[in-house]
């Protein structure tokens, strides 16, 4: 039979231990609770990660997290690597989430402002990329999309995207572009942009 003065000290131990345990198992919590998705390729000024309230600076081979929103300052860029096959540029300014993230069967992104250049292999599965002008689907491609000619534009350099917006869809292969002039209004039919107008949108995100 336990006596008062054993259940005393087990008390103790527990309140003693349990305390000194407890950072380390909210420490845990927080660690499954985000899921890298790839890592930062390159920096150039300041970049950050942005997840709930926390928000830390991102290096060359930082690790990239699933609802991990990637922030980027004036005049600065990111390169990362998202699984095996797909790379994100991103230019100044520029604010994209991913919501959704798995090799080889797709995923979700949100583009909330600034230009980003992705590339990404042929797959079955696609990954669509949202962003307050437009719906982008995409089944391994290279294209760029973000602030271009004092609008947002959608330009293929190579296989093909649908952007939708508006209740309406075009389909641009290599060469093509499209623009949406703000939020809420269709897309432009589709064009060949100049080579000007392309030098200038690569050159916003490298």
């Amino acid at each position: 039979m336990t006596t008062f003065a054993e259940h005393l000290h087990s008390r103790r131990w527990l309140l003693r231990h349990g305390a000194l345990a407890l950072p380390l198992v909210l420490a845990l919590r927080q660690v499954h609770a985000v899921e890298p998705v790839g890592s930062v390729e390159e920096v150039t000024g300041e970049a950050f990660g942005e997840l709930e309230s926390a928000r830390r600076s991102l290096d060359r081979a930082a690790p990239v997290f699933l609802s991990e929103e990637v922030v980027t300052g004036l005049a600065s860029r990111l390169a990362m690597r998202l699984g095996r096959d797909t790379t994100v540029k991103l230019g100044e300014q520029a604010r994209l989430k991913i919501d959704r993230f798995l090799v080889n069967t797709g995923g979700e992104m949100t583009l909330q402002s600034g230009p980003m250049l992705f590339e990404g292999r042929p797959h079955r599965a696609s990954v669509q990329i949202r962003s307050p002008f437009a719906l982008i689907a995409v089944r391994g491609t290279r294209f760029f999309a973000g602030p271009s000619n004092d609008r947002f534009g959608v330009f293929v350099a190579r296989g093909s995207v649908a952007v939708s917006a508006a209740g309406q869809q075009v389909i641009l292969h290599e060469g093509d572009g499209t623009d949406i002039v703000s939020p809420g209004s269709p897309p432009t039919p589709v064009k060949r942009w100049s080579a000007e107008r392309v030098r200038a949108a690569l050159a916003s995100v490298s």
